[in-house]
């Protein structure tokens, strides 16, 4: 297998370094938000497509709000395996709930006068596994932090998540999707949901960005920590592997799965 591999390795090198970084395409609309109307493109990001809108003086009275369990739109992840999907999920909750906790008051459950964050998975490509090892043994020889991946082989996260008010109306939207490049930092990994695991953290820091007031500052974490049932913030071990394999792995990463609500 490792001879394979390193055979394989100088294809992907030539074949990534061909290649320029380019700009994920925006998803199409899921169809999970109480409306599209308004959502505006983010210019001048760099490989994520973000279309966002946000009610300013109606996102400042929110101060409490519940996190409701993340969903999967039809056809989102059609031949990816449940057990894989569960994952990006629960991953997708623990990114969201820590970036909303900083910028509002995390409530356990649903109540009368708490607003509501809802989420939903509307894509994902997989990971090609063999790819990325093959692309985690070039990246050895590779320096510095730029490294390769086998084109035809990286996965896609597209996601969708709005904010709603006491009353029904939808504060804010977010409409976001990413797709791991070809020579970059995305890291491979030898899961099928690798990429969108890993994208689910840039996903639940665009959620904070897009829905919290531009006046409103990141707060300390409350204690306890009201995001604590989907695992931990912080898992150095995950960062050691990386450093180690040149892979991302999801059990050093804290990853747990959506368990049926």
């Amino acid at each position: 297998m490792t001879h394979r591999l390193l055979r394989t390795a100088p294809v992907i090198l030539a074949g990534a370094f061909a290649l320029a970084a380019c700009q994920t395409a925006p998803a199409a609309d899921g169809g999970f938000l109480q409306s599209y109307d308004g959502l505006q493109t983010k210019e001048g990001t760099l490989r994520v497509s973000v279309r966002d809108r946000r009610d300013d003086t109606a996102a400042q009275a929110i101060e409490r709000v519940f996190v409701e369990p993340s969903v999967l739109t039809a056809g989102a992840a059609d031949g990816i395996a449940p057990a894989d999907v569960a994952m990006v999920l629960g991953e997708v909750d623990r990114q969201v709930c820590y970036e909303i906790s900083e910028r509002f008051t995390i409530v356990p459950q649903p109540t009368a006068d708490a607003a509501r964050v809802r989420a939903a998975v509307t894509r994902i490509v997989p990971t090609e596994p063999t790819g990325s090892g093959a692309a985690a043994v070039a990246n050895f020889f590779i320096p510095g932090p730029i490294g390769v991946r086998a084109p035809g082989t990286t996965g896609t996260l597209a996601a969708e998540a709005e904010l709603i008010a006491v009353g029904g109306t939808q504060v804010a939207a977010l409409a976001w999707a990413r797709s791991a490049n070809v020579v970059g930092m995305d890291t491979p990994s030898l899961s099928r949901v690798g990429d969108a695991l890993q994208f689910a953290e840039l996903f639940g820091d665009q959620v904070g960005d897009s829905f919290a007031p531009r006046d409103r500052k990141v707060r300390a974490i409350a204690t306890p920590d009201p995001c604590e049932r989907f695992g931990p913030r912080n898992q150095p071990g995950g960062f050691i592997t990386r450093a180690v394999t040149g892979l991302y792995v999801p059990q050093t990463q804290g990853v747990r799965p959506q368990t049926p609500q």
